[in-house]
């Protein structure tokens, strides 16, 4: 396989449940995503309309007989509301939603173990997915949900799949800098000329997940090397992605450490937005994906209603949905992202099991000990 300009690898974490665990980006709860979000006041799913259905989103027609499918969404409602309401029209299938944090929802399915009334798990992140997974809590979806999605972003258990895509990027201030004046490499950020002029965010769960992927991928003393090496470059903490965003724009900081998607939120609203994205290149630790993803629940009593949201969340039209309206990589090929974004079948994504990836709580020790937290 050629290697594309732009190399994304998967960033994975497991579920944090000690009390320093960072809010996740999308969910209900998550100051990034709230309605009343600066950034997402022109992008806000439920004042747009969902893409209309396309031919290929067929085949997720109610079977006969289908009871309610109830859905724990660590995705926020203002996010994925729209399309399971969609999903509702079409099929004539009724869903429950009970909307929150996707380590809340995830605990809450553990405590009610058997008896859970959940159907399916809809998680921000893949390592909250890949807990379950390690349990034998998720249930084997069939080859023709499995087979839309790329191995390097599904479960290697055949247990739960990717439904869209975030990059991790380094946003800068396009009236200071360009996108030659960054380094090559996120490892480079502890360069002294960098001193005082970045933005990071060590409580939010989205930069955890990248620390875990970089312990994994180069290795935990390089994880911990270069967390000193920000600390004392003065990298200058903010809660969440937003206020990063802001920050740069603003000048208070050159460069933030940051997803993808953030930044066309603000675009959406102000095409002048003084701020841009830049993709590492050649498989770097700082080119990393984050996946949303769910799972059916292996105790559900309601598997074709389940199984049959799963496809409808591959379909060309929750696909075009999320690229469209979250500014999310859809994961199916052949459907096309944001201009400014990658296409899926154009990434090389890493060849090993995903589900390795858990220890987010040594990720929360390690920041700990650098003093991050």
């Amino acid at each position: 396989m050629n290697k594309p300009t732009r190399v994304l690898a998967v960033a994975l974490s497991l579920v944090l449940v000690a009390a320093a665990c960072g809010s996740d980006d999308d969910s209900g709860s998550s100051p990034d995503t709230s309605p009343t979000d600066t950034a997402s006041v022109a992008t806000d799913p439920i004042a747009t309309d969902v893409p209309p259905a396309t031919d290929a989103s067929e085949g997720t027609d109610a079977p006969a007989e289908l009871g309610t499918v109830t859905v724990y969404s660590g995705r926020g409602e203002d996010l994925v509301g729209p399309l399971l309401d969609l999903f509702e029209e079409e099929t004539g299938i009724d869903t429950e939603v009970r909307y929150g944090d996707s380590a809340e929802m995830l605990l809450l399915i553990q405590e009610e173990g058997d008896n859970s009334p959940a159907d399916v798990y809809y998680s921000q992140g893949a390592g909250f997915l890949g807990e379950l997974a390690a349990t034998g809590a998720l249930a084997v979806l069939p080859a023709e949900i499995l087979g839309q999605v790329p191995a390097g972003l599904r479960s290697p258990g055949d247990d739960w799949v990717g439904l869209s895509g975030r990059a991790r990027t380094a946003v800068y201030n396009t009236d200071e800098l360009t996108e030659a004046d960054l380094p090559e490499s996120i490892l480079d950020f502890t360069d002294p000329q960098w001193d005082g002029r970045i933005g990071y965010a060590p409580t939010n769960a989205s930069f955890q997940d990248h620390v875990t992927a970089i312990r994994a991928l180069e290795g935990e003393d390089a994880a911990r090397s270069w967390l000193e090496g920000l600390i004392a470059n003065g990298a200058v903490p903010y809660e969440n992605n937003t206020a990063i965003l802001e920050a740069v724009a603003a000048g208070e900081v050159s460069v933030g450490l940051v997803n993808h998607y953030y930044l066309y939120r603000f675009l959406a609203e102000d095409p002048d937005f003084p701020v841009a994205n830049k993709f590492f290149p050649n498989g770097d630790a700082g080119a990393l994906v984050n996946i949303a993803g769910a799972g059916v629940l292996a105790t559900t009593d309601e598997t074709e209603g389940a199984e049959a949201l799963m496809a409808f969340l591959l379909s060309p039209t929750a696909q075009e949905y999320f690229a469209a309206k979250t500014f999310e990589i859809p994961v199916v090929a052949g459907v096309e992202p944001n201009a400014e974004l990658p296409s899926i079948d154009s990434l090389t994504l890493p060849e090993f099991d995903l589900n390795q990836l858990l220890d987010l709580q040594g990720t929360v020790d390690l920041l700990t000990e650098v003093g991050a937290l």
